[in-house]
């Protein structure tokens, strides 16, 4: 019983936020005063209290901000043993074509996979989820080509800034233009 408390246990969306941008936002600031590599190893530090924050308040892990916190210590591990900015760099375009392409696959074998992952925020009819997860995986490629093009073309300060002030912002955009979709295919709420 006090399992399934924890488990619907919400976080308030500020908090959610804070959580989710928080170390990208620790990594922004340190790369400006630091340096790519202090500001390396203060990212992999704030991914990790985010992710057991996130643990103390819900009790569980939210898949997606799991899997990137792994390859930011992964990726950041690298970049710090091999002192080579390359490996942090590369991070974003690997998770976002991880994601992109397992959506894909989801979809290529019938399943919408995000579903399980959405599903209690809001529910959809199949049609909706398909279109839901077709879009949410082809942002995702998109993010992988725009963070090579913007790592290989200019200074990794701008690759730093682009990471908070461009990939946020595109991604609160994509989120907030999803929106006429999911409530043309939201169904009736149960009445109880």
């Amino acid at each position: 019983m006090a399992e399934t408390t924890a488990h619907a246990t919400k976080i308030n969306p500020f908090v959610r936020l804070l959580l989710e941008a928080g170390p990208l936002a620790v990594f922004f600031f340190a790369n400006a005063r630091y340096g790519i590599f202090p500001a390396t190893a203060a990212f992999m530090v704030a991914t990790v209290a985010a992710l057991g924050t996130n643990w103390a308040l819900e009790r569980r892990l939210p898949v997606m901000p799991m899997v990137s916190g792994f390859f930011v210590l992964v990726f950041g591990g690298l970049t710090l043993i091999l002192q080579d900015e390359l490996f942090i760099k590369m991070k974003p375009t690997i998770v976002n074509t991880l994601f992109g392409v397992i959506l894909f696959g989801g979809l290529m074998t019938g399943r919408s996979l995000l579903k399980p992952l959405f599903g209690a925020a809001f529910q959809l009819d199949e049609t909706g989820w398909r279109a839901l997860t077709f879009r949410w995986a082809g942002f995702f490629l998109v993010l992988a080509v725009v963070n090579e093009v913007v790592w290989r073309n200019f200074t990794t300060d701008t690759w730093a800034a682009f990471k908070v002030f461009g990939i946020m912002p595109l991604t609160i955009a994509f989120t907030l233009a999803q929106m006429p979709l999911i409530l043309r295919h939201q169904l009736p709420e149960k009445s109880e």
